[in-house]
């Protein structure tokens, strides 16, 4: 699907949707779980019916009445008889989270499974993983566009940097709990992305599962039991930031519904707003947020007279695109002047953009959303192709869109 935007102010209210990153979490224990769970508040984008589907194939049990799901746990432990089942096999659609946390977890629970994905997936690098399971002596082969892993999860020592990705360690922290003893993750380098492995721990504690924190990782005592909890899933800070980006681009938008004390790292969206506003040449460091780098680009670029350098980005390369690339494309055939750096973004900030032209959403949710916002700063209409994609993370981002007074106009 394509988008042309007319721009236009957007105005009024929103409740971002509900957190994403915490409905893995969530679920995810609920279905490690004995017995059952309520989550309410839950989006089913197209990354959360993924981890959905995968734990279903696990063992877990879903039912649906709205936006609440009850979920009956496979009740996972040391001794279940889910390991002498048939290796599951596990399409994660095209989410980085479902398939980096549920690897060791099918290990755990199943001695394996068979992953698939679409999109860029299968392409994103599971080094970290790859060098324990040598190391260990866990089957790993990646072919044809699927990822074959088989063998015991045993009690130990994992040392994995902190650095690449935090989806590595919550997989970990997860899986480690159900093993017949003690384990240790260590880590060989600094923790980027430290919200969400706060957040992991944050669920994990929710469902009677502890992880004792030391100097370089976590002591993780073994023989753990996941207790059923009920809960509401907060507000997404990482899609608030899109709306405050709105906000900053002279878009009159109030948002409501969201939790201050969250422990998403997403929530540095407040911080970064109120110091880009302070309308001065600005450095950013997103090492622990890099997924707010599109919305900050977008105010970045209209910040007249004042330069913005966003730095410590080098992941972006390996999400849904590379996003330091399709930022820096995007923002430049609007009209916006980037400069892209190996790990960074310098952005000169500019009066208006001059628009006019079609951009490619590059099959990426935060792509599409970007262009969305920045469009309201546009002096000629703009065409989003692939505007679709926004499902994987805001199914419903252009209707909302809408209802604020945006002018769209979808076409195939």
């Amino acid at each position: 699907m394509n988008v042309t935007i007319t721009p236009a102010k957007l105005s009024g209210t929103v409740t971002p949707p509900p957190s994403k990153s915490q409905a893995h979490r969530v679920l995810i224990a609920a279905a490690l779980g004995s017995g059952a769970s309520t989550v309410s508040n839950v989006a089913f984008s197209q990354d959360i019916e993924a981890t959905i589907n995968c734990l279903e194939n696990l063992g877990a049990h879903f039912v649906r009445d709205g936006s609440t799901v009850t979920v009956q746990g496979m009740g996972a432990n040391p001794m279940s008889p889910l390991r002498r089942m048939a290796y599951p096999r596990l399409d994660c659609g095209e989410s980085g989270s479902t398939l980096r946390f549920l690897i060791p977890i099918a290990l755990a629970v199943r001695g394996g499974g068979i992953f698939s994905g679409r999109g860029r997936l299968m392409e994103r690098p599971q080094k970290p993983y790859f060098d324990l399971f040598d190391e260990k002596g866990i089957f790993h082969e990646q072919k044809d566009g699927l990822l074959t892993v088989t063998g015991m999860l045993t009690p130990g020592e994992y040392r994995l940097p902190g650095d690449v990705s935090s989806q590595f360690i919550t997989g970990l922290l997860y899986a480690l709990p159900l093993l017949d003893g003690d384990s240790e993750i260590v880590l060989t380098s600094n923790l980027e992305s430290w919200g969400y492995i706060d957040m992991t721990l944050e669920a994990l504690q929710w469902f009677n599962v502890h992880i004792e924190e030391r100097k370089n990782g976590w002591f993780i005592p073994g023989n753990q039991l996941y207790k059923p909890h009920s809960l509401t899933v907060e507000a997404d800070w990482s899609q608030a930031a899109f709306w405050y980006a709105a906000k900053f681009l002279d878009n009159p938008v109030e948002l409501f519904g969201l939790n201050w004390p969250s422990a998403q790292g997403d929530r540095a969206i407040d911080g970064f707003f109120r110091r880009l506003s302070q309308m001065k040449d600005t450095g950013l460091d997103v090492s622990n947020c890099p997924d707010l780098v599109p919305p900050l680009a977008a105010m970045a670029a209209l910040r007249p007279g004042c330069t913005t350098h966003i730095g410590n980005a080098a992941r972006l390369r390996i999400k849904e695109s590379d996003r330091l690339a399709s930022v820096t494309a995007v923002l430049k055939a609007l009209g916006a002047d980037v400069a892209e750096g190996p790990d960074s973004l310098t952005i000169r900030g500019k009066e208006a953009l001059h628009g006019g032209v079609t951009v490619d959403s590059f099959n990426d949710h935060r792509i599409a959303m970007m262009a969305a916002i920045a469009a309201t700063r546009c002096v000629k209409p703009i065409t989003i192709t692939g505007a679709q994609c926004v499902a994987k993370s805001y199914p419903d981002f252009w209707e909302v869109y809408e209802r604020l007074g945006g002018k769209i106009q979808k076409s195939e």
